[in-house]
């Protein structure tokens, strides 16, 4: 009899009588039984897993007019089974040989926004939606040429996410997302266990800035806790980042005085009323000047100040920019409107069916954000230089990426912050620390991969990589120009 076979298997998931001399056999035996009932174990986990990823698969999308060869698949994974929280993910293999290529996670911030519905629809993701709100284009610097590219709506609340708990809505903050978010990992290895040992790395933006290193953190210390690599995190990296709430707000109005966008008076009034204050939990004065702020920057885009805005969101921008940090309004084409029209596809019947979406846990009306889960998040703490300086140590590849043109999360503030790390000089050709890369996108908005989509996958090549940036630019001027507006800080 073949010890691990799908007969032996079966032939004991039931207990047959025994007598005293067999039982003596048994027991001469048992280490061979117990190799048996493990492997068979085993085989029921993997057989478990095929079979909830053939689920999960997606097959063509509704206004999808092209074939595609690589996978992908959407679901759910339960998170907390007492309060029935679950996150919904999305997941592509790489476009090519995905046996051989890392695993990148990808996170939204606001708190409150979806990523399937920014980085995904309209940033790094493999498809794109036409102003049509019905019809799919292929992007052409979609990240998953470059990885396994798995993308998630966190917290629940958020997107297709959902709890059987209404009060699970009212109750997320930054300490509940990064404990949801280790747990979906863990349970979506069970459910992929080909990439429990791959290379693994997370990316992210804007207020993300707090979901990447605190998901990092929690990895980390997982990790040691159970003194074993339950997942192979390697490194993690941020764009246009919430990281520091006082450097935020001192780089913010210096970025939006120097860029002629608010008078002298309001910048001083600014520096007054808003520096070393909470960004998600501003006090009214602040909450006021910006108020005033936005008054006399006028009808721009925030989150790309050169760029036309989308008139269609015009109503939206005192809001935006007052109270949340949500991402942008920002194809194949630059196209301001791109929110509307994911917001329209998703809401598509035959989208959510496609996409396996829960009918009882479907949002009576799928949004980009979620204002409930942002007006009631609990904890942000004010800071997560902390958080760096620990995983600093651990050795951890980290970058920090910053579009030059974004007015919410400007490249002063992450100046700021990055001095603020105080790591010391080791030298180079260029401006080098220890510890980490920060990259400028010149051009680039809040969301640097829909503005300037080819750097973008310059960029997280290289990181990948773990190459540094410009050397391996410098080798051809060829590649200078297509990468044209990266500059690199090592440090």
């Amino acid at each position: 009899m073949e010890i691990g076979s799908p007969t032996s298997c079966t032939k004991f998931t039931s207990q047959p009588k025994i007598s005293g001399l067999q039982s003596s056999a048994l027991e001469a035996t048992r280490p061979n039984l117990y190799l048996l009932l493990g492997s068979c174990l085993v085989a029921s986990s993997l057989e478990d897993s095929i079979a909830q990823q053939k689920l999960d698969k997606v097959l063509k999308l509704p206004g999808q007019t092209f074939n595609v060869s690589f996978a992908r698949y959407a679901g759910y994974v339960t998170v907390d089974k007492n309060s029935g929280r679950a996150l919904f993910y999305w997941f592509f293999e790489a476009a090519e040989d995905p046996d051989s290529k890392p695993l990148l996670l990808w996170l939204n911030g606001g708190p409150g926004c979806s990523s399937i519905a920014y980085g995904l629809a309209e940033e790094i993701g493999p498809f794109h939606i036409r102003p049509d709100g019905k019809t799919l284009y292929l992007n052409p610097y979609s990240w998953n040429l470059a990885s396994n590219l798995l993308f998630i709506d966190s917290p629940v609340g958020v997107g297709f996410s959902y709890s059987n708990t209404s009060s699970d809505l009212l109750n997320n903050g930054d300490k509940r997302t990064a404990k949801d978010s280790l747990n979906f990992l863990l349970k979506w290895l069970e459910r992929f266990p080909q990439y429990k040992d791959r290379d693994f790395y997370i990316a992210g933006e804007s207020y993300a800035g707090h979901y990447v290193p605190q998901l990092s953190q929690a990895i980390v210390r997982y990790n040691k806790a159970t003194k074993a690599k339950a997942i192979n995190l390697k490194g993690y990296m941020v764009g246009n980042a919430l990281t520091d709430d006082y450097h935020h707000y001192l780089g913010l109005f210096q970025f939006l005085w120097s860029a002629g966008l608010i008078s002298d008076e309001t910048y001083k009034l600014s520096n007054v009323l808003c520096d070393y204050k909470s960004l998600v939990h501003s006090p009214d004065s602040c909450i006021e000047v910006l108020g005033v702020a936005v008054e006399e920057m006028g009808n721009i885009d925030t989150y790309s100040i050169y760029t036309p805005p989308c008139s269609a969101n015009a109503s939206q921008a005192k809001w935006l920019l007052k109270r949340r940090l949500m991402v942008g309004q920002l194809g194949e084409k630059y196209d301001p409107c791109t929110a509307k029209h994911t917001e329209a596809y998703f809401n598509l019947p035959e989208v959510q069916k496609s996409l396996h979406v829960l009918p009882g846990a479907a949002p009576f009306k799928w949004e980009t954000c979620s204002e409930t889960v942002n007006r009631y998040w609990k904890d942000s703490p004010r800071t997560v230089l902390d958080v760096y300086e620990e995983l600093i140590h651990e050795g951890l590849r980290i970058w920090i990426f910053s579009g030059d043109t974004d007015a919410a999360i400007p490249i002063t503030s992450t100046r700021y912050t990055i001095d603020a790390l105080k790591l010391p000089t080791v030298g180079g050709r260029t401006q080098e620390y220890k510890g980490l890369n920060f990259l400028s996108v010149r051009g680039a908005g809040h969301e640097v991969p829909k503005h300037r989509p080819k750097q973008a996958l310059t960029l997280i090549k290289a990181f990948l990589a773990g190459t540094s940036m410009p050397a391996a630019a410098s080798a051809s001027q060829q590649l200078i120009s297509e990468i044209m507006g990266i500059v690199v800080i090592t440090l």
